[in-house]
C-alpha cells in the first residue's frame, strides 16, 4: 500500500526583489511503489554488470585461452578508459534541454539498458579461429564499448534518485531497494550462472564452455533489460529543481570543479576505491577459491547462496540502522566488523565452515554501507547545489562513478595479477604459492580495504544528519550557501 505523507502547501516569501517559492521536499514522501520499483534498476544492472565482475576473468582465461597477465591488462586499461567516459555521459545527461513528460534521466537510462544487454552477450562471446593476439584485441574492443554503454545506463539511473525525493527516509528506502536489487542479482548470478553455463555447455572443452557462457549471458541479459523496464515505468521525477535553461554543456574543467569543490563527494570517491575493489575482488576470486582452495567448484554457488542471502537480510536493516545511528556511524562500524572478519579468515586454516561463516559476515558488513552510499551520493548532489548554486546530477554522479570504475580496474589487477604472479595454470592442479595468493586476494585484501574505508568515512565525510536537514531546507526555500536560487522562472543574482 502506498504511504504518502500529507502535502505541505507551498508558500512564497520575498527575498530582496525576488519572489521565492517555498516547498517542503525534505518532509514530503513519495509513494512506496516508486521506491521499490527504483531498486529494480540495480537488479537489472546487476544481471549484466555482475557477470563481468565475477566471471569474465575465468571466461577469458579458461574458456577463451587468454593468459592471466593479459587479462589483468584488459581489465586495467578498459576500466580506466571507461572511467574517463563517465564525464562524457554525465555531461550529456546534464546537457539535455528538451525534457519531456518522462523526465530527464529515465529515457536515457532505458535506451542505454537495451544496448547494454546486447553488449553483455557480445562480451561473453569469442569468435572461433582467432589467434591469441586477435582474441586480446577483440576482448579489449568489446569490453571498452560495453563500458561506455554502461556509463550511459548507470549515470542517469544513479542521478534519478536525487530527483525522485529529497526526504531522508525515502532516500534510505531507495538506497535499501537499490542495494537489495544489486545483492539479489549477485545472489542469482552467484548461484545460477555457473550451473547454467555447465548445463548448456555439456562439457568442459573450450568450445563447450564458450557456448555455455554465451547462452547463460544471453539469459541474464534479457532478464536485466526487463528489470530496467520495470524501473522505467514504475518511477517518476518528483522533485522540482532549479535548472538554468541557458546553461552551457559542461566540459572537463566543470567536471574537475564539481569534484574538488564538493568535499562529501570527494570522501565518497576515495572510500569507494576501497569498498568496490574489495567487493569485486571477493566476487572474482570466489570461483577460484572454491575450485582450488576448497577443492570443489560446486561449493561456489552454495557459498554465494549463504553469503549473498545473508547480505540481502542485512541490507533490509539499512532503514532501521540509519534511523537509529545515522548514515555515517552505521557505515563506519559496518566496515570495522567486515575488516575483522576478513582478516581472521586469512589467518585461520582453510576450512569450509569457518570460511563460509567469516566470508558471510565480511560480505554482509560491506553490503550494508555500500547500500547507504547511494543515499550519501544523493546528499552530495544536494550539497553541491547548496554550495555552488548549480545543480549537476549527471556530472556529479559521473564523478562518483569514475571512482567505481577505477576500483573495478584495481580489483581486476589484484585478482588476475595475483594469479599471474603466483603461477596459476588454467584447469590444472595449483601450487601452494598459488593457493596462498588466491586466499590472500580473497580475504586479506578486502580486510585492508575495509579498514581504509572506515577511516575515510569517519574523518572526511562531513555531512551529518543535522547538516543535511539544513541543506535540504535551504534548497526547498530557494536558498544556497552564499545567496538565493529562486525557482525555475526566476533568475537570481549570484
Amino acid at each position: 500500500m502506498d504511504t504518502t505523507s500529507a502535502k505541505t502547501p507551498n508558500d512564497t516569501s520575498s527575498v530582496g526583489e525576488k519572489t521565492v517559492t517555498k516547498t517542503d521536499n525534505f518532509n514530503k514522501q513519495i509513494p512506496t511503489h516508486q521506491k521499490i520499483f527504483y531498486g529494480f534498476g540495480d537488479f537489472g544492472n546487476g544481471f549484466m554488470f555482475d557477470l563481468g565482475q565475477a566471471y569474465l576473468t575465468k571466461f577469458w582465461i579458461d574458456a577463451a585461452g587468454i593468459g592471466a597477465g593479459a587479462v589483468a591488462g584488459i581489465f586495467a586499461f578498459t576500466k580506466i578508459f571507461d572511467a574517463f567516459m563517465d564525464p562524457i555521459a554525465g555531461s550529456f545527461v546534464d546537457g539535455r534541454k528538451n525534457i519531456g513528460k518522462r523526465g530527464k534521466f529515465r529515457p536515457v537510462m532505458i535506451v542505454s539498458a537495451i544496448i547494454l544487454g546486447i553488449m553483455t552477450v557480445i562480451t561473453f562471446t569469442m569468435p572461433m579461429g582467432l589467434s591469441t593476439t586477435q582474441k586480446i584485441i577483440y576482448a579489449y574492443a568489446v569490453y571498452m564499448i560495453w563500458g561506455v554503454v554502461y556509463s550511459f545506463t548507470n549515470d542517469p539511473y544513479g542521478s534519478l534518485a536525487s530527483v525522485m525525493s529529497r526526504n531522508p527516509q525515502d532516500r534510505s528506502f531507495m538506497a535499501t531497494t537499490r542495494q537489495v536489487g544489486s545483492v539479489g542479482a549477485q545472489f542469482i548470478a552467484g548461484v545460477a550462472f555457473i550451473p547454467l553455463m555447465e548445463m548448456v555447455g555439456g562439457g568442459m572443452s573450450s568450445k563447450d564452455q564458450l557456448h555455455g557462457y554465451f547462452v547463460a549471458a544471453a539469459v541474464f541479459a534479457v532478464i536485466g533489460v526487463a528489470m530496467f523496464a520495470v524501473c522505467y515505468f514504475g518511477t517518476k521525477e518528483n522533485v522540482k529543481v532549479h535548472r538554468d535553461k541557458n546553461a552551457k554543456r559542461e566540459g572537463f574543467k566543470d567536471y574537475i570543479k564539481v569534484v574538488f569543490t564538493n568535499g562529501p563527494l570527494g570522501a565518497l570517491i576515495l572510500m569507494t576505491l576501497f569498498t568496490i575493489s574489495a567487493m569485486n575482488t571477493n566476487n572474482q576470486m570466489m570461483v577460484f577459491y572454491a575450485q582450488y582452495n576448497l577443492g570443489n567448484i560446486g561449493l561456489q554457488p552454495v557459498i554465494n547462496a549463504v553469503m549473498m542471502g545473508c547480505s540481502i537480510v542485512g541490507v533490509f536493516m539499512i532503514p532501521a540502522l540509519t534511523k537509529k545511528f545515522g548514515q555515517k556511524r552505521t557505515a563506519m562500524w559496518s566496515f570495522v566488523v567486515g575488516a575483522v572478519a576478513n582478516i581472521l579468515n586469512f589467518f585461520l586454516p582453510t576450512n569450509v565452515i569457518t570460511f563460509i561463516v567469516l566470508v558471510t559476515i565480511g560480505y554482509t558488513a560491506l553490503a550494508i554501507p555500500n547500500g547507504i552510499t547511494w543515499a550519501m551520493v544523493s546528499n552530495a548532489i544536494d550539497y553541491g547545489e547548496w554550495h555552488t548554486g548549480m545543480r549537476k546530477e549527471g556530472i556529479t554522479y559521473a564523478a562518483f562513478n569514475f571512482s567505481r570504475k577505477i576500483a573495478q580496474s584495481l580489483a581486476a589487477l589484484v585478482s588476475a595479477g595475483v594469479l599471474a604472479v603466483t603461477g596459476y595454470v588454467a584447469n590444472a592442479h595449483q601450487s601452494a604459492r598459488t593457493l596462498q595468493g588466491i586466499k590472500a586476494a580473497m580475504t586479506l585484501y578486502p580486510g585492508f580495504c575495509l579498514i581504509m574505508a572506515a577511516v575515510i568515512i569517519g574523518f572526511l565525510y562531513k555531512i551529518s544528519d543535522k547538516k543535511f536537514k539544513q541543506i535540504a531546507t535551504d534548497l526547498d526555500n530557494g536558498k544556497w550557501e552564499h545567496g538565493v536560487i529562486g525557482d525555475e522562472d526566476v533568475k537570481a543574482d549570484k
